[in-house]
């Protein structure tokens, strides 16, 4: 595989230290030490590839590392921090990614016809890398290369990585989310009013409906396929945002504490300072001076 990996790491070496569009629907690229601060998001579903280096994430309470020898898939929408490092000759960190289109997915299993694996509980894990799967992005990055194949090509590059993924660890994750009466795809849909409407206060119970689901059976779930309870993972989206407010903004801690929905700017403080380190103002300016310090 490291013939695959080195002609790799040649399509993908135009990548920024941020997320770099490759001209192909939904693959993106990234290089190099990405800030801190943009690492910590929201991330959409995807499978991520990792040319070079190693990247951790954390979401809720689990931490998974991958490398060039691995892959991540990530089903759901989730809030999530990263930190990416160099191998260890010191080469940057490089990798791709492909953001899952849910009715893709759906397309290919209609298409495939075939008996579907056990549901999946989970909505992010790591695999093993394998020829077939790069063999598929090789195909999909040298359209760089070649951006008038794009349109005709690269919707079926894009099919075979899935198709990759489907018959690997991850099949029964990525099918989960394609199909309607999963317990993945009905937490989606509490992910996506949470997200919607995160100023507002949380009722479990009322999630539970939205998802067709038991109060009981629903935390569960959400739990096992977020590694956070609903109000955790609320939390969470508030304070990214809020972190978002405060450094492109001139507001007060205050005022953002109460637009992202909170009662309390002690409480918001505190929760700020469990989760990002610092106290938001402190935070703030150190973001705020490493950007400056970046366009320098």
């Amino acid at each position: 595989m490291e013939n695959q990996l080195v002609e790799l790491r040649h399509l993908a070496s135009i990548a920024r230290n941020r997320r770099t569009e490759t001209g192909i629907p939904r693959v993106a690229m990234v290089q190099g030490a990405i800030p801190e601060h943009e690492l910590a998001a929201v991330y959409d579903p995807m499978i991520n590839i990792i040319l070079t280096g190693s990247k951790a994430m954390t979401i809720g309470e689990r931490t998974m590392r991958y490398d060039p020898a691995s892959y991540f898939v990530m089903s759901l929408d989730l809030p999530a921090v990263g930190e990416v490092c160099p191998d260890a000759v010191g080469n940057p960190y490089l990798a791709v990614s492909l953001t899952i289109d849910p009715q893709m997915v759906g397309m290919l299993l209609a298409d495939l016809g075939h008996v579907a694996p056990p549901p999946c509980s989970s909505g992010f894990s790591v695999a093993t890398v394998t020829p077939e799967l790069l063999d598929a992005w090789l195909r999909m990055l040298r359209l760089i290369d070649n951006p008038t194949d794009i349109a005709a090509l690269g919707p079926a590059y894009e099919r075979e990585i899935l198709y990759r993924v489907l018959q690997g660890p991850h099949g029964a994750m990525l099918r989960d989310i394609a199909m309607p009466d999963t317990a993945l795809s009905r937490v989606r849909l509490a992910i996506h009013w949470i997200r919607t409407n995160f100023k507002l206060p949380l009722r479990v119970e009322a999630l539970a409906e939205i998802a067709a689901m038991s109060a009981s059976a629903f935390h569960r779930h959400f739990k096992a396929a977020t590694a956070m309870s609903p109000l955790q993972f609320q939390k969470r989206i508030r304070l990214l945002q809020a972190r978002m407010l405060l450094i492109a903004s001139a507001q007060s801690t205050a005022a953002v504490a109460y637009e992202v929905g909170y009662e309390s700017q002690s409480q918001f403080t505190r929760e700020y300072t469990r989760f990002f380190g610092q106290p938001p103002a402190r935070d703030v300016r150190r973001v705020q001076r490493e950007l400056r310090d970046g366009l320098a």
